[in-house]
This record gives structure tokens, sequence and C-alpha cells, in this order.
């Protein structure tokens, strides 16, 4: 299965569309490689994603072409779920100038 296909059907992501364009912007990792939405996932590959904040590591148990919305989170094992803290933020991000 493709890894955008599995991050909607999942849940993880709304839209395959934007599944899409999350993978070709290089913040999801297959096994700690960037990963292309095109990627072939199998049972037991670990899948990491940067959502701005937050960032998420999964493995994946189950590859299934449909899915009700209770039973979807069986599809994944979550690994780590943690937010950026804010003092790496302040780091990326430049004030404005004070006139």
């Amino acid at each position: 299965m493709r890894l955008d296909k599995y991050l909607k059907v999942s849940r993880i992501i709304k839209r395959r569309s934007v599944a899409n364009e999350v993978c070709d912007s290089g913040r999801v990792t297959l096994n700690g490689r960037p990963a292309k939405a095109s990627a072939k996932l199998k049972e037991g590959d670990v899948v990491g994603i940067n959502f701005g904040r937050r960032h998420l590591e999964l493995r994946v148990l189950q590859l299934l072409e449909t899915v009700r919305a209770d039973a979807a989170k069986e599809m994944y094992e979550l690994l780590v779920d943690e937010k950026i803290a804010e003092e790496e933020d302040a780091e990326l991000w430049d004030p404005p100038p004070q006139y």
C-alpha cells in the first residue's frame, strides 16, 4: 500500500491530497529515511511525521484498504507522540525589528 493512502485510511491525516503534500515536502520518514507519498509500506515499518510543533512515530500493524473509524487506530502502534519545545521554535524565529 502507498504511504499517502495508508495515512488517509488510518485517519492519521484526513485527506489523501494533504497526506501527499506532507510526504513530498520531506516531513515524513519511513524507517528513518525521507519518504515520498508513493513509497510502499509493509507491516512492521516505522513511519515518522512532523506536524509543525508535534512529532509522531508509529509502527504499521495492518494494511487494510478500508476500515471503520473506530477500528482505524488498530492499524498502527503509536511509538512517539511529542511536542516540540517552544525554545526550539524560538531559535528558528527571528523577531521583527524594533523601530
